[in-house]
């Protein structure tokens, strides 16, 4: 799909077009841009937010197609392509389905008032056996969110699990033709988003016209407002039930549940490895979608045990006092109290609270809302109620009588004024719609089993991904490098996110790791730069791509290869000393790769030694100069123009006239300038942080640690923070030499650094027990720290340890 073609698809209006460029990366988040050729931004006028207004910012950074619904003056944006519609949400819907089209594989769509993301989460893992997948990430079941994951179908995808959510009719069309669902499941109804609709059954009629072509609906015939629906719409179905018959007939067994086929009498056994009335819902709609399908009982009870609880729904957590939490704050509505009070019942803890905001989507005025709700608390033997949000606080007198309710107006209310220490031994739901940030809450509850954290900013990066991508020349690839554990950082979750972004290639430093992102799905061409002969099997296996840095690795590859092709890349020696061909041994090289034809030069690269210093900028050029030679000698010798590369991320920054076909970006990416040259619009991506376990009181006199190293001048007051040098925190930082953040200000350590802990003097400081401390991040550079280590920000990345959890972070993915 190119520029040229949206105006018949959209029914739009060309106002520019600079050049006929490809669609390929549909963007509607200005904070979240991808800068390529391809990538096209849609700029949506919601209640909140007007993309046009960020359209000059956007260009500035190298997007260069808009899909508008407001005229632009076109003199700021010469180079860029411009379609005006009358919406841009529909442009986007017409876009997609223009792409859809083009793919002939079986689609799941999901829809209902709760556990949609649930299903869609386990049938992907339950199906991936057979298929390569492709399904909304999280929750993106919205009009754009769908049309945004649709977009992400390829020719490698050989079956779809899309969910769709509405909130008012006339969607539910739009999405269908986006989707175009073959096979449906309809979850359940309750009452979320009622209010968008003027009774029940229109939500439910609107709901199900995302199945109006499908060949087969799977649904639970116990909810008789949908069976009836789904008769009345004539859709050929295949439903479930446990109270009346069904197409599979469900009865609880002592040890599981009896699952009865009515058309040929068939039966079999299943354990479901949950208690819970929402998840073995859930998990019966995944079960008679296999059975469905023709998978056998024993098969389908194998991956049913493999299934574990979705992290953004009911997850069980670990709290302060010996508490356990329920995290329910992804939303709140009748519907989903029910099935979340029904998980509070199953756990075996007998004092139960829970912390439930107002309920926003009810559509009831709120003392029928107040009623329903006191009767599902009825339903389970609750201890404590806190009710948050000023609807509950302004209707107190409402409520019953029965003792155990708190009411605040607010959250950061409840946090400032409730008893936290009250909170002991009891299983607590924590149940809240978005805007009232219940995640606060969880924060605040939950036990810090290890205090030590490794936080990656996930929208950082992709700035940073796309400053890099602004400083190149056009055509110019790029390849991430991810070893090392991605930096310390994590190679899997990064390796995601560049997929996402679609970069050109990964770089590793061994197989092993090649082979743990194959596992994890991660499909981008991947390089590996040290190889021997033990990986060469695993090479082959995974389409790994390796490095030849030295004619006896090459011969080697060659004797294991014995006809099979394989692609390699070629390290030159230019200067550095480290890997890599010799001038002397290059004529050889090439004619080995004259003689073996099934050997695909991907690429030819060396290594700058000094490309972050201006006083080596000389040699740089020096060593590009030698490489360029070599290079002509294997392009003229060999007929072939492989892929060349010598810039690593201080290179990109400093030395852009040697960008060639490709550049491989590394510590740049989290936000870490190597070229100190303070490159503008960089942001720091990682931070790692602590917590506060103890603070203590030092008299004159009194030593710290090991060693008695550390000695008390006068009276001190010490902190002793959850990071040694076994987490990373170098042991040269010791007496004073380093220092951390607490509540903004520097503490300095106090003696030795220990292996699991470290005290800081926080003496003037105000701080309490379980507050947060920064080793480094945006206002503690890892820079500095590095300089205190007398080291650099890569060993102190790449030795953090793996028993730091990494957390990674995202507005809205």
């Amino acid at each position: 799909m190119h520029f040229s073609n949206l105006a018949k698809i959209t029914s739009g209006k060309i106002l520019q077009q600079y050049a006929d460029r490809p669609v390929q990366n549909l963007m509607i988040d200005s904070r979240k841009v991808m800068v390529s050729e391809g990538s096209v931004f849609f700029a949506i006028s919601g209640e909140r937010h007007d993309g046009h207004l960020f359209i000059t910012n956007l260009y500035t950074l190298g997007i260069r197609q808009f899909i508008v619904e407001k005229k632009i003056d076109l003199k700021e944006f010469k180079e860029a392509n411009f379609l005006l519609v009358d919406s841009v949400v529909t442009a986007l819907q017409n876009i997609v389905c223009a792409h859809r089209i083009n793919f002939h594989i079986p689609v799941i769509g999901i829809t209902g008032s709760n556990g949609k993301t649930i299903v869609k989460e386990w049938l992907a893992k339950l199906l991936s056996a057979e298929y390569h997948i492709i399904k909304n990430p999280g929750s993106y079941n919205s009009q754009v969110g769908v049309p945004l994951s649709v977009w992400q179908t390829n020719t490698e995808h050989k079956l779809a699990v899309f969910e769709a959510g509405i909130s008012k009719p006339g969607e539910m069309e739009k999405l269908e033709a986006v989707i175009k669902p073959s096979i449906g499941i309809f979850t359940n109804v309750g009452s979320a988003h009622d209010e968008g609709f003027k009774s029940r059954e229109q939500k439910i009629s609107e709901k199900i016209k995302l199945f109006k072509n499908c060949k087969t609906l799977i649904y639970c015939k116990d909810y008789v407002e949908i069976d009836k629906a789904v008769a009345l719409a004539g859709i050929p179905s295949f439903s479930w039930a446990l109270s009346t018959n069904a197409d599979l007939k469900i009865e609880r067994e002592q040890s599981g549940f009896l699952f009865f086929t009515t058309e040929n009498s068939f039966s079999f056994s299943l354990s479901i490895p949950f208690s819970d009335k929402a998840s073995i819902e859930n998990c019966f709609h995944c079960v008679a979608l296999m059975y469905f399908l023709g998978y056998k009982p024993d098969v389908i009870q194998q991956r049913i045990l493999e299934l574990q609880p979705v992290s953004m729904r009911l997850e069980l957590k670990e709290g302060i006092n010996n508490c356990q939490l329920i995290d329910d704050s992804y939303n709140n509505d009748l519907g989903g109290l029910q099935i979340s009070l029904d998980f509070l019942a199953s756990q075996q803890k007998n004092k139960k609270t829970i912390i439930l905001s107002d309920v926003l989507q009810s559509g009831l005025p709120i003392a029928t809302l107040i009623k329903n709700a006191e009767a599902l608390f009825s339903q389970v033997n609750i201890l404590k109620v806190i009710l948050i949000g000023k609807n509950f606080y302004g209707a107190q007198n409402l409520f019953s009588d029965k003792p155990g309710k708190s009411f605040y107006s607010s959250t950061d209310e409840f946090l400032h004024l409730h008893d936290f220490s009250s909170f002991d031994n009891e299983i607590i739901l924590v149940k809240g719609g978005r805007v009232f940030q219940f995640e606060k809450i969880i924060r605040r509850l939950q036990r810090k089993t290890h205090g030590t954290v490794m936080e990656i900013d996930l929208n950082k990066m992709v700035h940073n991904l796309n400053l890099f991508k602004s400083k190149l020349k056009p055509g110019v690839q790029l390849m991430a490098m991810v070893k090392a554990f991605a930096y310390g950082s994590g190679s899997e979750e990064i390796a995601n996110l560049l997929q996402y972004h679609k970069i050109n290639y990964l770089g590793v430093a061994y197989a092993d790791e090649g082979v743990e992102l194959r596992q994890k799905n991660i499909s981008l061409p991947i390089l590996v730069m040290n190889v021997s002969e033990e990986s060469f099997d695993s090479l082959l296996q995974y389409q790994l791509e390796p490095v030849m840095f030295s004619l006896k690795l090459l011969k080697q590859f060659v004797r294991f290869l014995g006809g099979r092709k394989a692609s390699v890349h070629l390290e030159l020696e230019t200067g550095m000393h480290r890997l890599g061909l010799d001038e002397d041994d290059l004529r050889e090289g090439i004619g080995i790769l004259k003689e073996n034809t099934n050997i695909i030069l991907a690429s030819v690269f060396s290594h700058l030694s000094a490309s972050d210093e201006a006083i080596h900028d000389g040699f740089s050029h020096e060593q590009a100069n030698r490489f360029q030679k070599m290079y002509q000698q294997i392009s003229s010798e060999l007929h072939i123009k492989p892929v060349r590369h010598i810039l690593n991320s201080a290179g990109i920054i400093r030395l852009s006239d040697h960008q060639m076909e490709m550049v491989r970006l590394g510590i740049g990416l989290y936000g870490i300038d190597p070229s100190n040259k303070g490159m503008l619009g960089l942001q720091p991506a990682v931070t790692l942080k602590t917590i506060i376990s103890q603070i203590k009181k030092i008299k004159p006199a009194e030593t710290v640690g090991y060693g008695r190293k550390g000695k008390a001048e006068h009276e001190m007051t010490i902190a002793t923070i959850a990071i040694g040098y076994a987490d990373g925190f170098n042991r040269s930082l010791s007496r004073g030499k380093g220092y951390v953040l607490v509540n903004g200000k520097k503490a300095p350590v106090v003696g030795n650094v220990c292996m699991d802990m470290t005290m800081v003097d926080i003496t003037g400081i105000t701080a309490q027990e379980g507050d947060e401390v920064i080793i480094f991040g945006e206002d503690l550079s890892i820079q500095e720290l590095a300089k205190n280590c007398e080291t650099i920000p890569y060993e102190i990345l790449t030795n953090t340890s793996s028993r730091v959890k990494r957390v990674f972070i995202s507005e809205g993915v």
